[in-house]
């Protein structure tokens, strides 16, 4: 919850996407902080576990840039292994550049420029968790593309034959736009990271398909001629009022479908499953956990994790938890 509070709160603080920079640096912070916690440092070592980790280990937004490779998937828990590492040397007395933040070659001057954080609104306080504020992804897909996906399956309803499309639009927020939909290799991908990605592939492949899962990004589906030719008549656009919603007033795309026969079909959705306005359910978020954890862990484990989590707060030693996550 710390761990959230701290880079949720330092997201909304200030954007370094825009200065070239990728928010795992955040990570840095919130892991640190988190980490010595459970060690049980004090102020003096927190900061210093702060200052190790976040001048060592700035992370470029090129792993979101551009053809996509695995390094984008390891790139947040490189920062946290980075963030344990940094505290654990702190415990031990190591100290660290400082001031990190404000200082003459720091934080502020090189990455992300000044900002402050008000602990008074912080959860616990004056303001609610952040934690309740988190987006959860219903679809395997990178999340400013999952209510394209939404849109997109209800339009195949309407649709039937996916040959019959003519043209396909995709509006987006600027977020969107940037991240899944200026690169010119989001309509060719060669990678399952850059895949995941794009919301042509995404889009395209939830019209074609009717779904969008584990399998929609094997090379032979991305890489495949029907696919590619389908892509290429998939525009995507940013729409200024979609943008002006983006964050607090919906994470929105609208898809636009124009068939060989002349025919126009439209669908935008503003809140998609998983957002904090249009939530999971408990059984959803379990049976996501189902999906993603029954292939490694088995049936009878997968039970015992979900038992164990549901009632986290009455677990008095982690280790029970993580035993029965441990992959064999």
């Amino acid at each position: 919850v710390l761990a959230y509070e701290l880079q949720c709160r330092l997201c909304d603080a200030a954007d370094i996407r825009h200065r070239g920079w990728d928010h795992v640096c955040y990570g840095l912070v919130s892991v640190a902080l988190a980490a010595a916690r459970l060690m049980g440092l004090g102020p003096a070592k927190m900061t210093e576990a702060v200052n190790i980790a976040l001048n060592a280990h700035i992370a470029m937004r090129q792993v979101r840039a551009g053809e996509l490779s695995m390094w984008k998937g390891s790139s947040f828990s490189n920062a946290a292994r980075n963030a344990v590492f940094a505290a654990s040397l702190a415990k031990e007395g190591m100290t660290g550049p400082s001031p990190i933040f404000e200082g003459e070659m720091g934080f502020f001057k090189q990455v992300s420029g000044p900002f402050e954080l008000d602990t008074e609104k912080f959860g616990g306080r004056r303001g609610g968790f952040k934690i309740d504020e988190t987006y959860i992804k219903y679809f395997p897909a990178e999340y400013h593309s999952q209510s394209a996906v939404w849109a997109a399956l209800e339009l195949r309803k309407e649709l039937g034959d996916p040959s019959e499309v003519e043209s396909v639009e995709v509006a987006s927020h600027e977020a969107g736009y940037t991240i899944l939909g200026k690169d010119p290799e989001k309509w060719r991908p060669t990678t399952k990271e850059t895949a995941d990605h794009s919301l042509p592939y995404i889009v395209g492949m939830a019209l074609l398909e009717g779904k969008i899962e584990n399998s929609t990004y094997t090379p032979t589906k991305f890489r495949n001629k029907k696919t590619l030719d389908f892509l290429k008549k998939i525009t995507v656009k940013e729409d200024k009022r979609l943008t002006a919603l983006y964050p607090s007033e919906g994470i929105a795309n609208r898809i636009t479908v124009r068939t060989k026969s002349g025919k126009t079909l439209e669908e935008e959705v503003i809140f998609p499953k998983g957002h904090p306005k249009n939530p999971l359910t408990d059984g959803e978020v379990e049976q996501k956990f189902r999906k993603l954890t029954k292939r490694f862990l088995g049936e009878r484990r997968t039970d015992e994790a979900l038992s164990l989590l549901w009632s986290l707060e009455k677990v008095r030693d982690l280790s029970e938890l993580t035993a029965t996550l441990v992959v064999k």
